[in-house]
């Protein structure tokens, strides 16, 4: 490559330099909030004595007993064969945190997900796009999913390297390919949508395998565990929505969907001393009417991608299904980083493409902007091992995320029919279940 096609290179990689500046910048905000004050800033959970334990709470459950009937959990049985398995069970004899104390296997564990994911990522990206692969690759590490992730200690961070393996075309092997799919879903259930996009592209065959994998390691980890039905999921899944239903701090903390915001009035949030009565009465009548025109459009594209299933590739048709769940409602802000990690094996090519990967890096940015102060008390900092004076409330970024998320689904959709609507012109949409001919 000559120099000045190596500068002409560099040129048109500056949006994302910068964009990848402004994520470090705001690590380095973070680390310098932290040697000031000894916890971890908003966006980052606002119980500063709670990390890691995501892991080292289910971790308890998987030791001892009470999963499904004490704790009411809506985790498949893998999570608890797979904790139980990874984590010193000598340490659970009192409660999770003195647990987080004694089993150093888990933290070890733990980091070591996440310097996998990493790599994993890594090598995702470089068969992506080779030149702008060390950009997303750091970004990606660095960014406030996967450090919000780190905190929590939660199971993505090991459910992470199978959805990076399943779809970020790493393996040729069709057979790991899918086996890494039903581990995905037995972790996390609601990851059974992206693999929904095999039967958007006809892959019958594929589909499944995939869903034989995923019941028969719901079954053996079932009889492992002893417990964990389908039944009491269910069951455990209306109290966990009932318990959660006036959480509604909690919800929007960290959220990707509006949807949380509905509840917003009967919050103990002074949402009235920053928004007019009126302006919130219509942002109420705005926001489902938001939700449902987004969740329309992307069954519109959804649509056509059925009618031509080689129109799309399945890595966008997994980003849209994720995509409208995320809209929808909101699992949880480390879901991101599925997101995240999909929209990076986007190219940097149209408007479309372009305007979701710069939300991706958007949402990465790990700063925000208290509107309102709502916890600001005493409290204890787990990393730092000692007591601080916290303070968090209602921000910038409630409102921007969801908003970040919404876009990405629109920008997506709109690239999406034009690619629907361009196969259109050579190729004969498909009505049947058969497989169609592939596209020139």
């Amino acid at each position: 490559m000559t120099r000045r096609e190596r500068w002409a290179a560099f040129v048109v990689q500056i949006p994302e330099i910068l964009l990848l500046l402004a994520v470090l910048a705001s690590v380095a905000w973070v680390v310098a909030f932290y040697r000031a004050e000894h916890y971890l800033p908003q966006p980052f959970i606002f119980n500063t004595f709670d990390t890691f334990m995501d892991w080292f709470n289910t971790a308890q459950f998987a030791q001892l007993s009470g999963a499904f009937d004490r704790w009411h959990t809506v985790y498949p049985p893998l999570s608890f064969v797979f904790l139980k398995t990874l984590t010193v069970s000598e340490c659970y004899i009192s409660s999770p945190t003195y647990a987080r104390d004694c089993d150093w296997l888990s933290r070890a564990w733990i980091f070591g997900f996440y310097i996998l994911d990493v790599v994993l990522a890594s090598l995702a990206f470089r068969r992506a796009c080779r030149e702008r692969a060390l950009l997303r690759s750091i970004a990606f590490a660095l960014g406030l999913p996967m450090l919000f992730l780190l905190e929590r200690g939660n199971l993505i961070l090991p459910c992470l390297a199978f959805f990076i393996i399943a779809y970020g075309e790493l393996t040729r092997s069709e057979r790991l390919r899918l086996t890494c799919m039903a581990v995905t879903i037995n972790f996390k259930p609601y990851l059974l949508l992206p693999v929904l996009s095999l039967a958007f592209r006809r892959e019958w065959r594929a589909l499944e395998l995939a869903g034989i994998a995923t019941i028969s390691i719901f079954l053996v980890t079932l009889a492992i565990f002893g417990s964990g039905s389908p039944f009491q999921i269910v069951e455990n899944t209306g109290i966990w929505v009932a318990a959660t239903s006036g959480q509604v701090w909690e919800q929007i903390y960290f959220s990707t969907s509006y949807a949380p915001f509905l509840e917003v009035t009967r919050a103990p949030i002074p949402v009235l001393t920053l928004i007019p009565s009126r302006t919130l009465e219509m942002l109420l009548w705005i926001i489902p009417l938001v939700i449902r025109t987004s969740q329309a459009v992307a069954l519109l594209c959804l649509a056509g991608a059925w009618l031509q299933p080689h129109a799309l590739s399945m890595q966008r048709i997994a980003t849209l299904l994720m995509t409208v769940h995320l809209v929808t409602q909101s699992p949880g802000g480390y879901t991101l980083t599925f997101l995240v990690f999909l929209l990076f094996l986007e190219p940097w090519r149209r408007p479309g493409p372009i305007v979701a990967i710069v939300a991706a890096y958007l949402l990465s940015i790990s700063y925000d902007w208290q509107l309102s102060s709502l916890h600001n008390i005493p409290s204890y900092s787990w990393l730092a091992d000692r007591p601080v004076q916290t303070q968090f409330g209602l921000s910038v970024g409630h409102f921007l995320r969801p908003a970040l998320v919404m876009t990405i689904l629109w920008a997506l959709v709109l690239d999406s029919l034009a690619l629907i609507i361009r196969a259109h012109r050579t190729n004969r949409p498909s009505l049947g279940l058969a497989a169609a001919a592939a596209s020139a």
